[in-house]
């Protein structure tokens, strides 16, 4: 069997730059939640998208979470959160004992309806915080949601976890919300292993959540905890690892970038094919790219003969109201985010991926075509 093409897989630096921040991490042995590395990467992270503070932490799951709690979200409030997501991003409304509504996707943009998030205002006009997610790296419309928020007072967090270098009209995806968060798990356009960070203009609340991530010690000689504290913050050596990923970030989005248009080319005059939608204010980090099919061949059918040449391919997320953790709760919309799931596939977008297994994948998939 041919070797295997991953959806997206973890792509070290070929200068290496990630084992110099290591290997200075073992040196000067700061290999806890506290260093040099820690520290630069918040400031380089906050260089690179324009934010006034950042806080390195274990994921961002861990990111969400406390945002929200920094929002002042808690038991009772409601928090608006798209349905058409990974389930990190709704499963921190829940650890904060506060209620999710689901919103709907729309075509244009693949992520947050604003009719639906308009509905969802008139329904619930108490709302504390909305979650809004950039899909893939495809930013949301963002200007028409802060303006729906900023109506109602509700505190916007920016679930950016898929789209770290993606542009909304000229500024980083991340940086429009009262908070946002990045994820640099080892499937993400770069990648500490594991991690997050949260920005925001907000350097008070920032350094809040730096004390809730360090089980919220007080400033005292013995240990004494006023506050409920967490495990969160992320660790000298993965900081490290960051600090090197950051510095190909641009070369990795060039090549995801690339790999999009590949697919394009190839596979952009087969009927029923459907790319995801690049508008005009959206300048993507193509995290994964991604098609609806709408004729003959299924989702299914490509994702099967791929996995019988080795190679990786996933479904569209499944939207949260589908599933079954999450099934009583209320949802908004029509299901326009049903059929992307039920119609939609993410092709192998593998920055490591060569031109011949870019043609590889292609060529399994047209063969379906001529059946």
């Amino acid at each position: 069997m041919e070797e295997k093409i991953y959806l997206a897989s973890p792509h070290m630096s070929d200068e290496g730059y990630e084992m110099q921040y290591i290997q200075e991490a073992f040196e000067t042995n700061w290999i806890s939640p506290l260093g040099k590395n820690v520290d630069e990467f918040e400031n380089e992270i906050s260089a690179k998208v324009g934010s006034q503070a950042a806080a390195a932490l274990s994921s961002g799951t861990a990111a969400i979470h406390l945002a929200l709690k920094a929002a002042g979200v808690g038991e009772g409030d409601i928090v608006f959160c798209p349905t058409l997501t990974f389930s990190a991003t709704a499963n921190p409304i829940i650890y904060q004992n506060a209620t999710p509504v689901f919103i709907d996707s729309d075509y244009e943009t693949w992520n947050m309806s604003l009719k639906a998030l308009e509905k969802a205002f008139e329904k619930y006009p108490t709302v504390k915080a909305v979650i809004v997610v950039h899909l893939y790296g495809l930013s949301a419309d963002m200007d028409k949601i802060m303006g729906i928020c900023k109506k109602h007072n509700a505190v916007l967090i920016e679930d950016a976890a898929e789209s770290l270098g993606a542009y909304y009209k000229g500024k980083h995806t991340g940086t429009f919300g009262d908070y946002g968060v990045f994820s640099f798990n080892g499937n993400k356009i770069i990648t500490t292993s594991g991690g997050g960070m949260l920005i925001s203009g907000n350097e008070e609340k920032i350094a809040k959540v730096r004390f809730w991530a360090t089980q919220a010690r007080d400033s005292a000689r013995h240990y004494q905890h006023s506050e409920l504290g967490y495990n969160y913050r992320m660790s000298n050596v993965v900081a490290g690892i960051g600090r090197g990923q950051l510095k190909v970030l641009d070369q990795r989005i060039q090549k995801k970038k690339y790999i999009f248009e590949f697919y394009k080319r190839e596979l952009g005059d087969l009927e029923g094919v459907q790319f995801m939608p690049v508008n005009e204010w959206n300048e993507p980090n193509y995290w994964l790219s991604c098609i609806m099919l709408r004729g003959k061949v299924k989702p299914h059918d490509i994702m099967e003969a791929l996995e019988k040449e080795n190679i990786e391919s996933r479904p569209i997320w499944k939207p949260m109201h589908m599933q079954p953790f999450f099934a009583e709760y209320d949802f908004i919309g029509t299901g326009v985010s049903e059929k992307l799931f039920e119609n939609g596939v993410c092709l192998p977008s593998d920055t490591k991926m060569t031109d011949d297994e870019l043609k590889r994948v292609t060529n399994i998939i047209k063969r379906l075509w001529s059946v």
